[in-house]
């Protein structure tokens, strides 16, 4: 019975995202049939040539390793052990195993980009590895992808059971909210922090990852497009990776431009980490990986190798890079370079 009720709210939500060849997404906005011209990657006005200027001499190796180590230092601090034991055990487990904490550099970044402080932006900065590891622990549960392996070690559900992580999981969405709320600097306008806590939580919502990872759930083993691929993965992964970049902009006092700016270059590399991340699942080993290869082949799940072929999600990637680098080259230059850096890392990364 329950299936069955699955099964029709599936279709009942997949009628109202796809319609015929063109579709409306979770948002009420109609789509393009192509992804490339999605308003998550499209410029505010003609894109201008990119200016890599002071970014060919940036050291972004030596930027990120200084920036996880301080995000590392916080997120500890973020999650003492404490009663119930096991529950805090769960939580740091799942939070402090080794990720590429792009999210929190995302954030960081765009912060300093229009002016802001490191400082400020580092409690920002842990909310959205906080929502970024609940998506995961979340995505591996049984009744979801039912995955063992993440990072490179058990998932949570192995270690602690699927009780405790499903607890863990709603205990790190409070959390993320609340250490905004309690950490973030008294000299940062209390607007500012509203707006950032608004724009998380609607990407991690219905409207956001979650109504994404429901409709990529239900699409599995079904036909679907590529304008209704990229409804779901605009919603289930390039969202939260938007809101970072424009919490980072709104904590740091960016203006309304520069904080559209950051959105439209937020939702291209969102969508841009969704298409490597097909593209290594069909090309890497799950020893490469640290998680299950072909995961999404063995679900039959829609991906953008199996839509477009991989070399032409290769060149989808490029092209969505293209117009996230766009978007920086009316920043400063120098300002800019790590968020460039870091674009073209989410392209070339290789796990």
């Amino acid at each position: 019975m329950k299936g069955v009720l699955r099964r029709k709210m599936a279709s009942s939500v997949m009628a109202t995202c796809f319609r015929s060849s063109s579709l409306y997404n979770l948002n009420g906005f109609k789509t393009s049939k192509v992804p490339i011209k999605s308003r998550f990657c499209k410029p505010l006005s003609a894109n201008k040539k990119v200016n890599a200027g002071h970014a060919s001499n940036f050291e972004f190796q030596e930027y990120m390793a200084a920036k996880i180590k301080k995000v590392n230092k916080a997120l500890d601090e973020a999650v003492p052990l404490h009663h119930p034991t096991k529950l805090s055990e769960a939580m740091r487990y799942s939070l402090l195993s080794k990720g590429k904490r792009v999210c929190p550099l995302l954030c960081i970044a765009s912060c300093e980009l229009v002016g802001g402080e490191e400082s400020i932006a580092v409690p920002v900065a842990c909310a959205t590895e906080m929502l970024v590891t609940v998506s995961m622990i979340q995505d591996d549960l049984p009744c979801m992808d039912n995955d063992e392996i993440r990072r490179g070690i058990p998932t949570t559900h192995k270690v602690f059971g699927e009780d405790t992580t499903i607890l863990c999981g709603n205990s790190l969405i409070c959390l993320a909210f609340q250490h905004i709320a309690d950490k973030t600097d008294q000299s940062v306008p209390p607007k500012r922090v509203l707006r950032a806590i608004s724009e998380l939580g609607l990407a991690e919502g219905s409207k956001g990852l979650s109504g994404g990872q429901f409709l990529d759930l239900n699409s599995e083993g079904k036909m679907v497009t590529l304008s209704e691929l990229e409804c779901i993965h605009t919603h289930k992964t390039a969202k939260l990776v938007e809101a970072t970049a424009v919490c980072g902009a709104i904590i740091g006092g960016g203006s309304e431009k520069e904080v559209e700016r950051l959105r439209n270059y937020g939702g291209c590399i969102g969508l841009i980490h969704q298409v490597v991340d097909d593209i290594l699942g069909v090309t890497k080993s799950t020893e490469e990986l640290g998680k299950t290869a072909g995961k999404d082949l063995i679900s039959d799940k829609a991906t953008y190798p199996k839509l477009m072929g991989v070399d032409g999600a290769k060149k989808f990637a490029t092209e969505l890079l293209d117009k996230a680098l766009a978007e920086l080259s009316y920043f400063d230059a120098k300002k800019a370079a790590p968020l460039y850096h870091l674009a073209k890392y989410f392209v070339d990364r290789q796990k």
